[in-house]
């Protein structure tokens, strides 16, 4: 396939690959009301990104694989499948879409980098718009078997790119380094993100459009602010999230969804500067210094914040979340 068809192959995996773990979360959510349990699939999606595991293109076989397996599980055919057993299926399936990503990510995208006319900040706009596709359509397409359809359908475009032999570049790939920083700001994002369906569907009494939504606009805030200036500080990026956090808290459920807009613009500020100061000449590198170490926060943050939740209930954790994020900057300063 002619490589200027890159980016839009790369965007419809991201797509494929949020649809996917949205859809998942919804579904668990569903099945299951405890916290606690809810949190295992987040915290079982960033576990990958610990192991030493050798990258290779051919991880992305395994994400389709685990869609199909979903679609297969919301269909008829599992119609006398136990709650219990669809609650674990579902938490394998998510880890092992993880697993997949987490090996095949860098590999594909070296593979597509070797066309002249492609560059990462291509991909990595190819991969915000994919991944705002994916949250619109969690929202838009009824949950269940009608969204792991066109999720597994959309991840097929790059699979003829994951079954070629690897080349030189991709076998020798090496772990991405830890930075407490990355690993901090995954703690704050991955705790509150965690939570979010339940939290949908549960406190804001929300369906899956209303889920969709709210991703669909933290989505849309990264994917416009991809090449704004950040005029503000990492002090700055936090200050105003915890102020969104604390705004959401008394507002009405469509101004809410709004506030996800300039969050997500926000957040994707903050991994920019970030990137920024890990690796000036190798963005590619430092987003998977970003992804690894932020993967190791946010299973902590994940479990620590489902264990509080289930004890104490869902409206307790989002306060400390809002404390959390006010006392950011300091953190941060902390660990440097």
């Amino acid at each position: 396939m002619n490589n200027r068809w890159g980016p839009l192959r790369w965007g419809s995996a991201q797509a494929g690959i949020s649809l996917s773990l949205a859809s998942s979360g919804w579904l668990l959510s569903g099945l299951t009301p405890s916290p606690l349990i809810n949190s295992l699939l987040p915290a079982l999606t960033t576990l990958p990104a610990l192991l030493p595991l050798k990258r290779r293109a051919g991880g992305f076989c395994w994400i389709l694989g685990s869609a199909v397996v979903l679609l297969v599980l919301c269909s008829p055919m599992a119609s006398a499948v136990q709650p219990s057993l669809l609650v674990i299926v579902v938490l394998l399936a998510g880890l092992t879409i993880a697993l997949g990503q987490d090996i095949s990510q860098h590999p594909l995208q070296l593979n597509l980098l070797q066309a002249p006319d492609l560059n990462f900040p291509q991909l990595r706009l190819a991969s915000e718009i994919g991944a705002l596709l994916g949250f619109l359509l969690t929202g838009l397409i009824r949950p269940g078997f009608h969204q792991f359809l066109p999720a597994s359908l959309l991840l097929l475009p790059l699979l003829p790119l994951a079954c070629r032999p690897p080349s030189a570049a991709v076998q020798g790939i090496s772990l991405p380094r830890f930075n407490r920083e990355a690993a901090l700001q995954g703690l704050l994002f991955g705790g509150f993100f965690g939570l979010l369906p339940l939290w949908v569907r549960t406190i804001a009494d929300g369906n899956c459009l209303n889920f969709g939504m709210v991703l669909t606009a933290y989505g849309l805030g990264r994917t416009l602010s991809s090449h704004a200036t950040d005029p503000w500080s990492f002090r700055g990026h936090y200050a105003l999230i915890a102020a969104l956090l604390g705004v959401g808290q008394i507002s009405p459920g469509w101004m809410t969804t709004l506030l996800f807009l300039p969050m997500g613009s926000l957040a994707a500020a903050t991994d920019r500067q970030l990137v920024a100061t890990l690796t000036p000449d190798d963005p590619a590198h430092g987003w998977q210094i970003l992804q690894r170490s932020g993967s190791l926060g946010g299973l902590v943050g994940v479990l620590v914040m489902g264990g509080l939740a289930q004890g104490v209930g869902l409206q307790l954790v989002l306060g400390l979340q809002l404390v959390l994020f006010i006392s950011a900057p300091l953190l941060m300063r902390s660990v440097r």
